[in-house]
């Protein structure tokens, strides 16, 4: 089943401006590539391994700067998925269009509202904790 690639404040935003614009960015991506020939879909799922790339660094850093419990499990979902998004990568490389476009249509959307339902509202939370005792 094809999942729209559609930002939605109700079960994405976290109240976080800079989570929630990185997460804008995210979705964004993925609608690109959803609409993208496939002349134009290999430099956008390139963007798109980047921007994940950047976005998990950036948050790893921040769970370790605030002592976040949760960092194990939380980051070990980052590696998880960003090494698929790498695998499959090389497989759009050897012309493996098809297999890819599917990844993005039928299991990216699913795997992101699920990391911000249960990982990225945990550390939200946290955060938000943070700012209140600083």
């Amino acid at each position: 089943m094809t999942h729209p690639a559609i930002f939605d404040d109700a079960r994405h935003a976290l109240g976080l401006a800079e989570m929630d614009a990185t997460h804008r960015e995210f979705v964004a991506l993925v609608a690109a590539l959803h609409a993208a020939n496939a002349a134009e879909f290999p430099a956008l799922f390139q963007q798109l391994v980047n921007h994940t790339r950047e976005h998990f660094i950036a948050e790893g850093k921040l769970m370790r700067d605030t002592k976040y419990r949760g960092l194990p499990e939380h980051e070990g979902d980052h590696h998880r998925v960003l090494g698929e998004l790498q695998q499959l990568n090389r497989s759009l490389k050897r012309g493996h269009l098809p297999l890819v476009r599917a990844y993005v249509k039928e299991g990216l959307m699913d795997w992101f509202d699920t990391h911000v339902a249960m990982m990225d509202a945990a550390l939200a939370m946290h955060l938000k904790k943070q700012k209140e005792t600083a």
